[in-house]
């Protein structure tokens, strides 16, 4: 192609667009958008926990055309403001319990918006987010009480933080070389064990690395609803007789159906008995290694050789964040690194190449500046301010219980374990129709959630009993709450059985 040399560059216009703002046009948005997230968190306790969206707007949504022009930001704040904003998930409001979903703390909103305005890529290098994220994870080696060695990831969530670890598992006690040959002609099968209240994402791992949900072994629980440690060393020498080859342990670390917490220390002791892997799924419970009441249950943590924590749930982080941790740091480099070894960094804090990559110790390439909001919610709340909210919820969990337990209308389903409680409204004429309780409370549980007063989750106990299941990980909430809510399932228990 031919240029014309004679046609001076200062010239060319460049046509006017959207991508660069002024300072002005910055501060502008930036001011509105801080008095929208002020009005949002402090008109929370005033407006419904939950309302669904409009069909009329839902139809909006699914049918809006692709957008030609631009529009200003002032008319893009309003459609926010009018078809957006009002039609939240629920879990910032003061009265939201269902699954486990926590509110965001103030700083981690902020730390969101400073993430994106750097918007780096974490795989590696010699830039603050990589050290920031290093820093992060050496403060959760010293919470979870892991070794210099160990080796972690902020992910996106659990799901991956669980994948991971049960990733290098895989690659650590195959047997054979995973990465180069598969399990296309392994000889004999890889076997995964879990409790009966395990997360269905170990089972969604164990799927796709190729062991094959025929191959987990479900471990039924004790008297506690933990997961038996007799039956599963009476799996292991099954499989072991039979010619499998077992390779890790998924222990749970508060279920997330009712909290319990698996009798870690046991299982450690049956791993190293056997040569298994020792993964803890961690995602919900393990924060509670914090407190007082539950540092005992949750101490073997650090005998681990994974865990997986989530600190967009009980540290009150923005979605989306998961830990994975591994022992062997080594090994999960091994695991997901395609460097070769002559090309690798070797960890200096000098120079372009920066510390070892991140990406030679996970799947993902590019990464997020997920390590902003979580440095500076623990440099903000300290362990200490963690510890008492931590702790507030679970005593609010226990207070819930106790007005459940004192009540002739109401029933406990499981022992209230962390910050969970299983209870239905049962009045004492129904107590031995489990088939009308089910549907009772069933009806209950979606008035509840559509009324906008309070929010729970469901779930089934036992094999054949439908519960009403509040998680309190919400540092807004009060015992005031917790009688509210008690009270709201009275009022629309009595109407239900009086209408059945």
């Amino acid at each position: 192609m031919v240029t014309n040399t004679d046609q001076p560059v200062s010239s060319y216009q460049l046509p006017a667009t959207t991508f660069e703002w002024t300072t002005e046009e910055l501060k502008h948005a930036g001011y509105r958008v801080v008095d929208m997230i002020a009005e949002h968190l402090t008109g929370l306790p005033d407006g419904p926990v939950f309302q669904p969206v409009a069909q009329a707007l839902a139809e909006q949504f699914l049918g809006a055309p692709l957008p030609g022009e631009g529009q200003s930001i002032d008319a893009i704040f309003d459609d926010f403001a009018r078809d957006v904003a009002p039609y939240p998930f629920g879990n910032g409001h003061p009265r939201f319990y269902g699954w486990v979903n926590s509110p965001p703390t103030p700083i981690t909103i902020f730390a969101e918006a400073l993430a994106a305005a750097m918007n780096p890529s974490c795989a590696g290098g010699n830039h603050a987010a990589v050290y920031v994220e290093h820093c992060v994870l050496n403060w959760f080696r010293e919470i979870l009480r892991f070794p210099p060695e160990s080796m972690g990831l902020l992910v996106s969530g659990g799901s991956m933080a669980n994948l991971t670890a049960l990733a290098v598992a895989r690659h650590v006690k195959a047997g054979i070389d995973v990465r180069a040959d598969g399990l296309q002609q392994i000889e004999k099968p890889l076997v995964l064990y879990m409790g009966e209240e395990g997360h269905g994402c170990i089972r969604k791992a164990a799927e796709l690395m190729g062991i094959g949900s025929r191959n987990i072994r479900t471990i039924s629980s004790d008297e506690h609803r933990r997961m038996s440690v007799p039956d599963l060393e009476a799996a292991i020498r099954a499989d072991l007789e039979a010619g499998y080859r077992p390779i890790a342990v998924a222990a749970s670390a508060g279920a997330v159906n009712h909290g319990a917490i698996d009798p870690l220390d046991d299982i450690a002791d049956m791993c190293e008995r056997y040569g298994l892997w020792f993964h803890v799924d961690g995602a919900y419970g393990a924060p509670a290694v914090l407190t007082e009441q539950y540092r005992p249950q949750l101490e073997a943590l650090s005998r681990a050789d994974s865990v997986a924590l989530d600190p967009h749930k009980w540290f009150y982080i923005p979605v989306e964040v998961g830990l994975v941790m591994v022992r062997d740091g080594a090994a999960m480099r091994d695991t997901f690194s395609l460097v070769p070894p002559y090309l690798r960094t070797d960890g200096s804090l000098t120079g372009v190449g920066g510390p070892t990559w991140f990406s030679e110790y996970g799947f993902q390439q590019t990464r997020g500046f997920r390590a902003l909001k979580v440095w500076m919610a623990l440099k903000h709340h300290g362990t200490e301010g963690y510890r008492q909210s931590i702790e507030r919820d679970i005593s609010l969990a226990q207070h819930l219980a106790a007005l459940v337990e004192a009540s002739s209308d109401m029933q406990m389903l499981a022992p209230q374990s962390l910050s969970i409680v299983c209870f239905r409204y049962a009045p004492p004429e129904l107590r031995d129709d489990n088939e009308r309780l089910n549907a009772l409370n069933k009806t209950l549980l979606e008035k509840i959630q559509l009324g906008g007063q309070a929010f729970i989750s469901g779930t089934v106990l036992s094999g054949d009993r439908f519960a009403l299941r509040a998680c309190i990980v919400n540092h807004r909430a009060t015992a005031a709450d917790m009688d509210f809510l008690v009270g709201l399932v009275r009022s629309i228990g009595e109407e239900l059985a009086r209408d059945a």
